[in-house]
């Protein structure tokens, strides 16, 4: 399977390309950058933060934007890592990055499905519970960054 994925097409151009994969990898960044900075300013004001601004206006549409931010890192993480799968397949800090990622989709598919997002768009006060969540996905998305980064360095 690692083969047939080192032999798409794009991973050609982008291993024989040093312009091809810069845009890949610098759309990566802008999209991680996208992703987290949607999420940062949700959770922050999930936590207590810029009370002013109405959750109820602005937790839609930080959702959404972090999503597609979430969604256009996806697609450019797998044409980097396509290039060379085996490698980053025994990349310690490149499956680290894959589990908290994991954990980050699995965080807020767990707020958002159990109603409790709907609740807390609705309330004048976030509960405690929504609040735990908002720390623990501030964690698990900036973890995540740390260990893209760090899998250059190993």
């Amino acid at each position: 399977m690692l083969d047939w994925i080192a032999g798409w097409p794009l991973a050609g151009l982008l291993r024989h390309s040093g312009t091809a994969y810069l845009l890949v990898n610098a759309g990566h960044i802008a999209s991680i950058g996208l992703l987290f900075g949607a999420i940062t300013a949700l959770d922050l004001r999930l936590l207590g933060a810029a009370r002013a601004l109405p959750l109820a206006a602005a937790g839609p549409y930080l959702s959404r934007l972090a999503a597609v931010g979430l969604i256009l890192a996806l697609l450019t993480g797998a044409c980097l890592f396509a290039v060379n799968p085996q490698d980053y397949l025994d990349n310690p800090a490149f499956l680290t990055k894959l589990g908290l990622l994991a954990l980050g989709v699995v965080n807020v598919l767990w707020l958002h499905c159990r109603g409790q997002w709907n609740r807390a768009l609705q309330g004048e006060s976030t509960p405690t519970r929504i609040k735990l969540h908002a720390a623990m996905s501030l964690l698990l998305w900036l973890g995540a960054i740390v260990a893209g980064r760090w899998i250059g360095f190993l």
